[in-house]
């Protein structure tokens, strides 16, 4: 039986959460594990991770939650502190000219 090694990528699921956000702000926590392939529960506690640490803001309008993030804020690894995360974000496929678009954003 040959056994196959776990997968592993670059970017954590810590930026593709990020990055979903930055792309849909409306996007709830189901649609983004359905996408990354993860479950709902990891994706909330995420968002937590990300909020605590002011990368992510998350603001309710009734039932919808509407998320911005703060694309000035720099990385947290010692060794990229000079890289903002909207410049990692633009990399992943993030459409800054989508965010604009979207009040919250900032």
């Amino acid at each position: 039986m040959e056994r196959r090694m776990a997968e592993w990528t670059f970017v954590t699921n810590h930026a593709v959460v990020l990055c979903c956000v930055g792309n849909n702000p409306r996007i709830t926590a189901r649609e983004m594990a359905n996408q990354i392939g993860i479950t709902e529960r990891a994706v909330r506690k995420i968002i937590k991770d990300l909020e605590s640490a002011k990368f992510l803001v998350k603001r309710r309008d009734g039932r919808i939650v509407q998320y911005s993030i703060r694309p000035k804020l720099t990385l947290r690894h010692r060794t990229q502190r000079d890289i903002i995360v909207g410049d990692l974000l633009k990399v992943l496929g993030w459409n800054r000219k989508a965010r604009t678009k979207n009040k919250g954003f900032g």
